[in-house]
């Protein structure tokens, strides 16, 4: 596990954590890939902000955040900005080719299933 760069840097989360939490409304999952990859598929719980596009005031503040990209490695970027601004941020590691590997769904934006881009 990687060590917070701040005091809201939370640690990063496995797949089955990031689904517990999500599960019971305690953080909101947040893809930051690009369009083509999002549309391929993502987790159904999941808000799309590419990174390039990323600020603090356009994710929510009422929940932890679970920043996820394909690998970590652009999600641990977007929980590093969102935690140096303040906001509460985990980053799922292995992203969601790990998300997938465990098993959890993947669905496109007309809910059928999605595969990961």
């Amino acid at each position: 596990m990687t060590e917070p760069s701040s005091t809201t840097r939370l640690p990063d989360l496995d797949p089955g954590q990031a689904a517990e939490l999500l599960e019971r409304g305690e953080a909101v999952i947040l893809d930051v890939r690009e369009p083509a990859e999002w549309a391929a598929g993502h987790a159904p719980q999941a808000r799309h902000l590419p990174l390039g596009l990323l600020t603090p005031e356009a994710v929510p503040q009422d929940r932890p955040v679970i920043a996820v990209c394909r690998s970590g490695n652009r999600s641990g970027q977007a929980a590093d900005t969102l935690a140096a601004a303040g906001r509460r941020v985990h980053n799922l590691a292995g992203g969601m080719k790990a998300w997938t590997r465990t098993g959890l769904p993947v669905v496109t934006d007309d809910g059928k299933p999605g595969t990961v881009a």
